[in-house]
């Protein structure tokens, strides 16, 4: 079970110091790992099996045996492109972009909105990654305002018409065959484009990293995939508090067109509790964000496999607006407890808590850290009556920052399985 002995106390709890498989990644401090014997099945004291909880001391820590996709957490591998493909080559692999329903800007009076709202009065050559731009709608549109524009299309139909366009501006746009939501997937393998890390894209691009207290080296502007809104929100948010992926390179700066649904539940608080949730915590505590517009989807296109424009299949999609959205990471995200070492538990405490989100906080407590649970109430001045959907982001974060800077207990979180399936 462990490399070093177990010992058993009165109430069969068994502590176990480092056992194989896990390991400790901030100052190499010791995990102790608290477990409850309990019969099994059959009533039989002979057998008996453990029910595992375990309690961390400041630091993250991974599990060390599972598949990489699984872990939570930084990973430890990281994707290779294949070395043969090149950015403007073929792969032998095919892409199925057509498997995933995309949607683009169609319309030029949308394009002009978008580009007065980003670039006002402006005259200066602001660099904008465009993600999937299609048409090149709002690709023309930027280009005339005077922008810089790197286009990162994952559809091969729309690659020679950009390139065209990019003749024509004097080197001020750049055509990558990539898709910006599938940067550093978590998945092992090879990968071919438009699949790629961001490492290589950005070494391409000449693009460097910047302090994370300097500016945003770069506006993202692009349209979440509609079929996997909530996963590619989920994977922004795990690269932004492990500053992976593009946050590697500074506060990139998100603008991103997503559903009317999805806009309220990010921006909920306990004003709307029906909407309210972990992600709505999440996106508050790590970035401003800003409604810089509301679009009906029929401004918006999506194309079949030979390149022509499709009709809206769908009537509630037809009848559903898209929010225009900026999302920019806090200069102070990482100046307090929070870093992006220790990011995951706090993903967990989030997790944990709204699973039950109409229970009192002081119950989710009493799972998720050894410490007195009214001593922690008292410590963030909240009652021991208080509910999850009753705590704003900003409480959520002071709970966080209090259990995690405790000074008179060893053990400041019960870690059980369910941590091992926090995945994106």
């Amino acid at each position: 079970m462990a490399r070093e002995e177990a010992q058993r106390t009165d109430d069969h709890r068994v502590r176990v110091q480092t056992p194989p498989g896990w390991s400790v990644s901030l100052l190499g401090r010791p995990l102790t790992v608290l477990g409850r014997l309990r019969r099994d099945g059959n009533g039989s004291d002979g057998k008996r099996k453990m029910e595992r909880s375990f309690a961390l001391k400041s630091g993250a820590v991974r599990w060390m045996d599972v598949p990489a996709g699984n872990r939570r957490g930084l990973s430890d591998y990281y994707p290779h492109l294949m070395p043969s493909v090149g950015f403007g080559k073929s792969s032998s692999r095919v892409y199925r972009c057509r498997s995933e329903t995309k949607r683009y800007i169609t319309s030029p009076r949308v394009a002009e909105t978008l580009v007065r709202i980003l670039r006002g009065k402006r005259k200066s050559c602001q660099l904008f990654l465009e993600c999937n731009p299609g048409p090149g709608i709002l690709t023309r549109a930027l280009l005339e305002s005077g922008a810089k524009v790197i286009a990162l299309e994952s559809d091969k139909t729309f690659i020679p018409q950009l390139k065209s366009l990019g003749k024509k501006v004097n080197g001020r746009l750049e055509v990558v065959y990539c898709d910006f939501f599938k940067l550093d997937p978590r998945s092992r393998g090879i990968l071919t484009p438009p699949i790629m890390t961001s490492d290589m894209l950005f070494q391409y691009l000449g693009i460097e990293a910047q302090p994370w207290s300097k500016g945003a080296p770069l506006k993202a502007i692009g349209i979440l995939p509609p079929k996997n809104e909530r996963n590619a929100l989920w994977k922004l948010l795990h690269d932004l508090y492990s500053c992976t992926s593009v946050y590697k390179y500074g506060r990139v700066e998100l603008n991103l067109f997503i559903t009317e649904k999805e806009c309220r539940k990010i921006m909920a608080n306990p004003q709307n509790p029906g909407l309210y949730q972990a992600l709505s915590v999440l996106c508050q505590i790590a970035c401003g964000i800003k409604l810089l517009h509301t679009e009906s989807c029929l401004s918006f296109g999506t194309y079949t496999a030979n390149g022509q424009l499709a009709k809206q299949k769908h009537r509630e999609s037809l009848e559903q607006n898209l929010c225009f959205i900026q999302l920019t990471p806090h200069k102070d995200l990482f100046t307090g407890t929070l870093t992006p070492f220790n990011y995951d538990v706090f993903f967990h405490m989030l997790r944990q808590c709204f699973m039950k989100r109409g229970a009192k906080l002081i119950d989710h407590l009493h799972s998720l850290s050894p410490i007195d649970a009214m001593h922690i109430l008292k410590q963030i001045k909240k009652n021991k009556d208080v509910k999850v959907i009753d705590m704003y982001p900003e409480d959520f974060q002071h709970l966080f920052e209090t259990i995690e800077c405790y000074k008179d207990d060893n053990y400041k979180w019960l870690y059980d399985d369910f941590m091992e399936d926090v995945i994106i």
